[in-house]
């Protein structure tokens, strides 16, 4: 399958989830993420903010940071991300790529510090690859933390046998 018939496929699933059973499909995945050993080990993580259709990640980026863990999110630029540390609600406003809410904190350079970055996808396979929305920048961005355990959050059936992949596809650590 292709990847653009993936996508297409993923999505058509997800449109035939209510709003009730994606929460609580997230809630499911959010208490197996915050038990999860690397999330526990980890100081200084980079998660995302979740779009509707996606798991839900809010309350998971409230406890970890209320644990006094540092949180990153990215922000979308035209072309990359720019990882900004997570300063609570307050310090959130929308963004303009995707209409996801971005911290507005300051911008985290140190790299070499993330421990930990939780991935969204719209698919994942057994091997740890990892569909995307097809901009490519966590792609890109992930080639940059090298030493950072990468852990992929997805609901079950977004879980496939197998993911196209391309030679810049970045694979996952794990998939929860």
């Amino acid at each position: 399958m292709r990847k653009d018939e993936l996508r297409h496929e993923i999505n058509l699933q997800k449109r035939q989830l209510t709003r009730e059973e994606l929460r609580e499909q997230s809630l499911l995945l959010v208490n197996k993420a915050l038990s999860h050993p690397r999330v526990n080990a980890a100081q200084t993580i980079l998660l995302y903010y979740s779009m509707p259709d996606e798991v839900h990640t809010h309350e998971l980026i409230d406890t970890l940071y209320k644990q006094g863990k540092t949180i990153l999110l990215p922000v979308t630029l035209e072309n990359s991300l720019e990882v900004r540390r997570y300063e609570g609600q307050k310090s959130l406003k929308e963004g303009r790529a995707f209409h996801i809410m971005e911290p507005t904190g300051d911008v985290f350079s140190s790299l070499d510090k993330i421990e930990l970055v939780i991935v969204p996808g719209l698919s994942f396979d057994l091997k740890g690859n990892r569909l995307g929305r097809g901009k490519g920048y966590y792609d890109r961005f992930l080639k940059l933390v090298p030493q950072a355990y990468k852990l992929g959050l997805c609901f079950d059936f977004q879980k496939v046998d197998a993911v196209p992949v391309e030679d810049y596809d970045v694979k996952m650590d794990e998939i929860l």
